[in-house]
């Protein structure tokens, strides 16, 4: 029997890899003869780097970056696979959590750093990218990490505008002559699973600029600099489009990179799946077992285990998931049967803790195996 076990991670517990190693570890006690493969599961927001680096034997590398206030940060990414892809999430130098809630304000918030990275990992002779773009402290639409590659974004007075929204309000010329020759060269592959456009009542200015310190009058203003961005960025990018579905992903990011680095945005776990070769594992598997920390309605409108799951029955596999806790309505028809890993009453301190969590889920993954090892011998009886 071969078993394929994609596990996204149990926040604040146990990494995907963490979490898919327990699994395998209950089969085995099940069936010491299975072959069982342990593979990376994220969906592009924050471990995307650290599922991929443990489960792709790849690299981390660490870096001193421009942070979101203008501050140096510490900044760490993952390089993979023979064609040394670079794994970043944007969090890492333009995050939120980076921010004191104190002295967040989309005005000064800049995604610089998010460039820096970007042009250390083309000086490595990365060419490949996957960006994670979740949980920015930002709104600047990208400019900051266009200027730290190498683009004019110029004020009246040919001086590059300054960091944050607020520059937006000074811009009036857009230059590339100076940008970094290797970019063409580049593939960036974007995890973006929101449809904000960049502008207007859902652009993410007036949506996501509360959370990251705008007030209404602040937000309106954000928009409209925004728009006038926008519309200076189509007269020499004939594709600029601010109406585009996710241009409006992390403060504009999203815009950023289709406009300018050629860049597509991808729901993210399509972007795992696709990158670790997930599809040519499953389709020889018997059984498939995925999970998360909690399985609720947000799990059915999409999130990494459905992703497996949907992928698993495109060959008609048996898909289980396994999950800290259970809500009704997690169950698609993709998934075949899931239960919460917990053994006994505890509270979620204990539960969390990361020995129990391991513990729990081994113990589940068994029986969930000697159920449906069982179920196949029965089935398969003449």
């Amino acid at each position: 029997m071969k078993a394929v076990i994609a596990m996204d991670s149990l926040k604040g517990c146990l990494t995907s890899i963490e979490a898919g190693r327990a699994a395998e570890e209950g089969i085995r006690r099940a069936d010491p003869g299975a072959d069982v493969k342990v593979m990376p599961l994220a969906d592009g927001g924050e471990g995307t780097a650290d599922a991929l680096i443990m489960g792709m034997d790849g690299k981390e590398r660490r870096i001193s970056a421009t942070g979101p206030l203008g501050t140096v940060v510490d900044c760490g990414y993952g390089v993979i696979g023979e064609n040394k892809t670079a794994v970043i999430e944007m969090a890492c130098a333009a995050g939120l959590p980076l921010v004191p809630p104190e002295k967040r304000n989309p005005m000064d918030a800049t995604t610089y750093g998010v460039g820096e990275v970007i042009k250390d990992a083309v000086a490595i002779g990365c060419r490949n990218f996957i960006i994670g773009i979740g949980g920015s402290a930002t709104n600047d639409g990208g400019v900051g990490m266009l200027q730290a590659l190498g683009f004019g974004f110029l004020d009246k007075e040919g001086r590059q505008i300054g960091f944050g929204a607020k520059g937006l309000a000074d811009l009036v010329c857009i230059t590339d002559g100076g940008v970094m020759k290797e970019l063409k060269e580049c593939r960036f592959r974007v995890a973006c699973d929101v449809s904000n456009p960049l502008c207007g009542s859902m652009g993410c200015s007036r949506i996501y600029g509360p959370q990251k310190g705008a007030d209404a009058a602040m937000a309106a203003r954000m928009d409209r600099w925004m728009e006038k961005y926008a519309l200076l960025a189509k007269e020499k990018y004939a594709k600029a489009d601010m109406w585009k579905e996710g241009t409006g992903a992390a403060g504009g990011l999203g815009f950023a990179f289709l406009t300018f680095l050629n860049g597509t945005l991808e729901p993210g776990v399509n972007i795992i799946l696709d990158e670790t070769g997930m599809e040519r594992h499953i389709r020889d598997a018997d059984l498939v077992i995925t999970g998360e920390g909690r399985m609720d309605g947000q799990t059915a409108m999409g999130k990494a285990p459905l992703g497996v799951a949907r992928l698993a029955k495109k060959y008609g596999k048996t898909v289980v998931a396994l999950a800290g806790s259970t809500a009704e309505g997690c169950g698609q028809e993709e998934i075949d049967a899931y239960f919460s890993i917990l053994q006994e009453p505890m509270v979620l301190e204990a539960a969390m803790e990361p020995a129990a969590a391991r513990k729990n889920l081994s113990v589940t993954a068994e029986q969930a195996y000697r159920l449906w090892r069982a179920g196949t011998r029965y089935f398969s009886k003449p």
